[in-house]
């Protein structure tokens, strides 16, 4: 893929990001006014998963959704979790990073490792 074409689609990851955690924070507000905050959570999790692998498919790739891609893309997320989660003990107890900020840090430094493993699963096309 050429860099420029590359570059277009990873803004576009970054935007489906942006979109996605609104879509997320905002059905678990919605949510909570009727279920307790761990099901409200859940849901919108869930929720917004979906929104962001059509999201993906769509926009960022470009690509045709199928079953395959759709029962693989959690993936994301758990690969998602597990960099964010080891970036930030890593930042928090070894490069005393402050806690509030470790997350944020995590957070970004996930988003080349995210954007690659979706690009594999949604198109399969390697690094």
């Amino acid at each position: 893929m050429r860099e420029r074409a590359a570059w277009a689609q990873m803004m576009r990851f970054a935007l489906v990001g942006v979109v996605n955690t609104a879509t997320f924070y905002g059905a678990y507000l919605v949510l909570h006014r009727w279920l307790p905050y761990y099901p409200a959570y859940v849901l919108a999790f869930v929720l917004s998963m979906v929104g962001s692998f059509f999201l993906n498919t769509h926009f960022t790739y470009r690509t045709r959704p199928t079953w395959r891609k759709f029962l693989l893309f959690p993936l994301t997320n758990l690969t998602n979790f597990v960099v964010t989660s080891v970036g930030v003990f890593v930042l928090v107890e070894w490069a005393g990073t402050d806690e509030r900020v470790a997350p944020l840090v995590a957070a970004a430094a996930a988003i080349p490792v995210t954007f690659l493993l979706s690009r594999r699963i949604l198109t399969g096309a390697a690094a």
